[in-house]
């Protein structure tokens, strides 16, 4: 009998502490900070640093460029990812971006995510810090990741701001 009580108690705990986080509006990320915040009723109630794609400068115009995007996307699906940790899927390109590179005659690319970093024994977590490293995507510390992936339910707004 003690074992189902402490079994109760420690799940209500749970409960209480998912319910004290409000509702995500957006994920906001301003590129020449390298910061993601997180948002909730018009507030930041989260903000971590980022690094990018290996040439930050500027939106994504098309597949290789090696920049992060900027514009307005959603979080449409995510994975557990064995290179990248935890991962959550950009919906880039948008009908924009895809109007955009069918003018200019090129491929617009896609799988933009925001990730953690990668499991490696040769390069060890503290390596990527302070980096623009990845192909266009956005990547967190681990930890750091762990708690967006939390956080944050798919269809969630993200704002990519220069």
């Amino acid at each position: 009998m003690p074992r189902l009580f402490l079994a109760l108690l420690l799940s209500l705990a749970c409960l209480s502490t998912q319910a004290d986080v409000p509702p995500i509006d957006k994920i906001l990320i301003l590129k020449s900070e390298r910061r993601l915040e997180v948002i909730s009723q018009g507030e930041t109630i989260r903000q971590y640093r980022v690094s990018l794609g290996r040439y930050p400068v500027g939106h994504k115009q098309q597949k290789g460029d090696q920049r992060t995007p900027e514009g307005v996307y959603t979080i449409d699906w995510r994975h557990e990812s064995p290179q990248f940790n935890l991962s959550m899927h950009v919906d880039y390109p948008n009908l924009k971006d895809r109007m955009a590179a069918w003018d200019r005659g090129v491929d617009p690319g896609g799988m933009i995510m925001i990730h953690g970093t990668p499991i490696n024994d040769e390069f060890p977590e503290w390596f990527y810090k302070g980096l623009d490293w990845t192909d266009g995507c956005i990547a967190l510390q681990n930890s750091d990741m762990k708690e967006l992936w939390d956080l944050v339910p798919d269809g969630t707004l993200v704002d990519i701001r220069p």
